[in-house]
């Protein structure tokens, strides 16, 4: 994922508006680090921010509306995917990618208060799965590319094989409470891509 983990001085220069934003979801990304989901309220992120409590109920709607536009901002600074000219280097970037993101001091508590109101919340869901969709669909394409090459089999589905490779690492992150290291993205590189030559990830003729 390759995402910065703090958001101020990253939006362009737009005017007022870009500044404001820019420090609402600033302080919005601030509180949920310090206070979870549950403990983010829309008067103390216009504090934090130093904006108007009445810009941000009326531009962010709510909390919810906050989560949604942070995702969407850190979607957006997130890295290219990796063009290493082979597989094995491509799925090792992405992997380490998302180990940067998860073990982040900010980013990773941040991806975890998300996933938490994702639980009870439908549009903190909506904007964790609209976050992970477009990572997918930045690294399907060195799936394909590789099935181009020969390196893998044809069929093999790309999107379930870019998943396989961080599903481990978030389990560990969410489930477990396991340390997430290079080691474990390593062990997920090497597994992903030994069930991917053996075909476990071709889609099924019907």
């Amino acid at each position: 994922m390759g995402q910065l983990s703090r958001l101020a001085g990253t939006v362009r220069p737009g005017g007022r508006t870009a500044r404001v934003r820019a420090a609402v979801l600033e302080a919005t990304q601030d509180e949920l680090v310090e206070h979870g989901f549950h403990g983010l309220t829309m008067d103390q992120v216009a504090a934090r921010a130093g904006v108007g409590k009445t810009t941000v109920y009326r531009r962010w709607g709510s909390r919810a509306g906050l989560v949604v536009d942070l995702m969407n901002e850190l979607a957006n600074q997130s890295m290219p995917h990796a063009d290493t000219g082979g597989i094995e280097g491509d799925l090792r970037a992405n992997a380490l990618s998302v180990l940067g993101a998860l073990t982040d001091r900010r980013l990773g508590v941040t991806f975890q208060a998300v996933i938490a109101a994702a639980t009870c919340d439908e549009q903190a869901a909506e904007a964790l799965r609209a976050f992970h969709l477009r990572r997918l669909e930045e690294w399907v394409g060195v799936v394909d590319l590789a099935v181009k090459r020969g390196e893998l089999p044809q069929g093999t589905h790309a999107a379930e094989m870019i998943r396989a490779i961080s599903a481990p690492l978030y389990y560990r992150l969410v489930v477990t409470r396991e340390p997430v290291t290079p080691a474990v993205a390593e062990r997920s590189v090497v597994r992903t891509l030994a069930a991917a030559r053996a075909g476990a990830f071709v889609e099924p003729v019907e």
